[in-house]
């Protein structure tokens, strides 16, 4: 292995600031793992850290991302959740192994990768061993590297807390990474999956994936199609990806007993939904920040044993990430992925 290595690091806040430089290759301390990165996925979260830090206390230089799949190439003294030779994914939030994550109602938990802790944009990096799972046999790594956030956000969503069964209901918006997952998830439980979009040739390919239903929003009012669709009845889960005004219209189309799953904020982190039906129809509204490592292994063995693919819409080499972004900020169908080699 060379003494060196690329990573994408930031001295200050906004795309201007990214620069890809040859650094240190780390060495793994007591209880790490030095792990080659075969690729990391994007988020929209990843563009938000970027351009704003989302207000978080940065440590610079800062180098941007949270989700990877790669191997283990080297381990430091006691660790020995993994050989060399094994490939692995990161987690989210390290730390959080199981229950509830840590943190009180003055500060929420958001320790997680790309953020208050190191990112993944690197050819190598030394992190904890428990910060890592086993990666899913059958999937290389540009695909299991999607499974960190957006995977497991739907997995723990529809799965871990929802308790998803065949013969409910699932309303998904959009079809980027989080939503995609979704409707493969929902559809391998036996549910009847409806998605929202804006595109009537991306809820073609929605429905290739499992989806039944598809309502372009550009032409009509999907609240009341929704509506009609389950004969006033509403949905049971709703992945709601938007936020803003759009998830009181999730509240709308809720069935009695329903569940939203909060997890996008792309109208605004101000939240506004209508109070009567929220109480009158007993919706369990729930915000969802990723999961914890348990959920995560829990999805990684779901995956091999349903064989889902992930769904990736480009891969890009590591020194084109500024092209990545661009195609983040235009949407993408499924995951952006950038490779290392």
């Amino acid at each position: 292995m060379s003494e060196t290595m690329k990573r994408w690091e930031m001295d200050g806040l906004g795309r201007h600031s990214l620069e890809l430089r040859e650094v240190a290759r780390p060495t793994p301390r007591a209880g790490e793992v030095l792990v080659q990165v075969g690729a990391a996925s994007l988020n929209y979260r990843d563009k938000l850290m970027i351009e704003t830090g989302m207000g978080l206390a940065l440590a610079y230089p800062f180098t941007p991302a949270s989700d990877l799949a790669g191997t283990v190439v080297a381990t430091g003294a006691g660790a020995t959740r993994f050989r060399e030779g094994e490939r692995v994914i990161s987690t989210f939030s390290p730390g959080w192994i199981e229950g509830r994550p840590n943190g009180d109602a003055r500060r929420p938990p958001y320790r997680t990768l790309g953020g208050t802790l190191p990112g993944v944009l690197a050819e190598y990096v030394a992190f904890p061993e428990d910060w890592f799972v086993r990666a899913p046999a059958g999937l290389d790594d540009a695909a299991a590297s999607t499974l960190p956030c957006a995977g497991l956000t739907a997995w723990f969503a529809l799965v871990e807390t929802g308790r998803l069964h065949a013969g409910e209901t699932v309303l998904i918006a959009g079809t980027g990474g989080v939503a995609l997952f979704g409707v493969q998830i929902a559809h391998a439980h036996g549910a009847e999956v409806i998605v929202i979009s804006g595109s009537a040739d991306k809820l073609e390919r929605a429905k290739a994936l499992g989806a039944r239903h598809g309502i372009d929003r550009s032409r009509t009012d999907w609240v009341e199609a929704v509506l009609a669709l389950t004969g006033d009845r509403g949905v049971d889960h709703i992945i709601e990806t938007v936020g803003g005004a759009h998830t009181g219209k999730s509240v709308q189309v809720a069935a009695v007993g329903g569940r939203i799953s909060q997890i996008g904020v792309l109208e605004g982190f101000e939240i506004t939904l209508p109070g009567g039906p929220l109480m009158l129809k007993h919706v369990t509204l729930q915000g969802i920040s990723v999961g914890h490592r348990r959920a995560l292994e829990d999805f990684v063995a779901a995956v091999e044993r349903t064989g889902l693919q992930p769904v990736i819409d480009a891969r890009y080499p590591l020194a084109a990430l500024q092209d990545a972004l661009d195609h983040l900020d235009r949407g993408a169908f499924g995951k952006i992925v950038v490779e290392m080699a």
